[in-house]
């Protein structure tokens, strides 16, 4: 029952997630750049602070366990959350130039895949003694390749929308389409991704015994997407002196309404990881869905990303060959969430 618990709360959090894209569409008169910036600072530094502030009891401090912790161990976390701040970056452009369906299932896609796979190798690299790549499993390595599988039968959905589509209809689902463009940073998202949940990994000796199992990887959570705030910190404020959009911020009409949607869009991104935490605190019984909670967090993220794309129209238009290929598509991510227990 715990197992069926924890693979509901992560569903819950990855269909918080998939929906965080939504209250972007309200934002008025901002650039990409100062929209984006303003929802990452409630999403990658609001939300995982007071999340990480429920993994500590009580007369103890988040200051304290950074400090106590291994140095490698923090760095590293927050390093790969720098990296993983690129994938964030480009995971908007892909939704920019795909839309929120598309867009996320071949960035999240790539994402599960590799951060399943690269988490166990990179850890083993530093700490050969603790045989992570004993994790990879023959179950798990079959959930990845069929996570994949499903993924690349949303590509090729995708594309036969993009070629049976004129550039009109297009432009009227997606305002900014483009394939080619788009598939490129997706993929690229989706690689860079993936070092989230090698951060999370290197950050898993970071908390407090006394924490409740559901809280632990809650204080790893907020140095890794730390690390990638700052990555997109960087970008947003060159952007709004290359743009000349510093004028975003003064727009005082408009405050009210995008911070309010802004910090909607932000706790529904950090609820799948806030969903994951406590989801894999049930898990525990299962080693292999431990090691695949990742891969089945990014998987229905995909799933529920496609509901929304088609509640937004964004397969408006397209052949009932070109659905049947899609909802083929979803079937297999489904399958693929509970594959490696049934395996195991």
């Amino acid at each position: 029952m715990d197992i069926v618990i924890g693979l509901l709360i992560i569903a819950i959090g990855a269909f918080c997630q998939s929906s965080c894209y939504v209250p972007i569409n309200r934002i008025k008169d901002w650039s990409w750049e100062s929209y984006w910036l303003v929802q990452g600072v409630f999403a990658w530094l609001v939300f995982p602070l007071l999340g990480a502030l429920l993994a500590v009891p009580a007369g103890h401090s988040l200051f304290e366990l950074f400090a106590g912790a291994s140095g490698l161990d923090v760095a590293m976390t927050i390093l790969f959350g720098v990296l993983w701040g690129v994938g964030g970056l480009t995971f908007g452009l892909s939704m920019r130039y795909l839309g929120v369906a598309l867009g996320q299932s071949i960035s999240l896609g790539t994402c599960a895949g590799l951060g399943t796979i690269l988490a166990p190798v990179i850890l083993n690299v530093f700490y050969p003694e603790a045989h992570h790549l004993e994790k990879l499993t023959a179950s798990v390595i079959i959930g990845v390749v069929v996570t994949l599988v499903g993924i690349a039968i949303i590509g090729v959905a995708g594309n036969m929308k993009s070629q049976s589509l004129s550039e009109e209809e297009k432009k009227a689902a997606v305002k900014d389409f483009n394939f080619p463009k788009g598939i490129a940073i997706a993929l690229l998202a989706g690689f860079m991704s993936g070092c989230f949940n090698v951060g999370l990994e290197f950050g898993s000796s970071i908390h407090f015994e006394e924490s409740a199992d559901m809280f632990k990887t809650l204080p790893a959570t907020f140095l890794v997407t730390l690390g990638g705030f700052v990555t997109n910190a960087v970008y947003c404020f060159f952007q709004n002196g290359k743009n000349r959009t510093w004028g975003d911020y003064r727009k005082g009409n408009v405050w009210t309404n995008n911070l309010v949607f802004c910090a909607l869009a932000g706790v529904l991104w950090y609820s799948q990881f806030f969903g994951l935490a406590l989801g894999k605190g049930f898990l525990t019984s299962s080693p292999v869905l431990m090691t695949f909670a990742f891969c089945i967090l990014m998987a229905l993220n995909v799933v529920f990303s496609n509901v929304w794309g088609i509640i937004l129209k964004e397969w408006k238009g397209c052949s009932p060959k070109t659905i049947t290929v899609l909802v083929i598509g979803l079937a297999v991510l489904i399958v693929s969430s509970f594959l490696p227990q049934l395996l195991g």
